[in-house]
């Protein structure tokens, strides 16, 4: 269903290039967050981690 909707409105050889960078682009996302975590406040983001959030409160 999706397929049909977007083939009317991309085009069948858009759809295929993207079915290939689909991975990738996941790849390089997943990357970036990691990056975005260890490169800023981890704390800022672990402390939305249930099990992570009470270990530093003496902090």
């Amino acid at each position: 269903m999706v397929q049909n909707i977007l083939s009317k409105v991309v085009g069948a050889k858009y759809i295929a290039i993207l079915r290939t960078w689909v991975p990738n682009l996941a790849a390089w996302g997943t990357v970036g967050g990691v990056a975005l975590v260890h490169f800023t406040d981890w704390r800022l983001f672990l402390d939305y981690v249930p099990y992570i959030r009470g270990k530093f409160k003496d902090e």
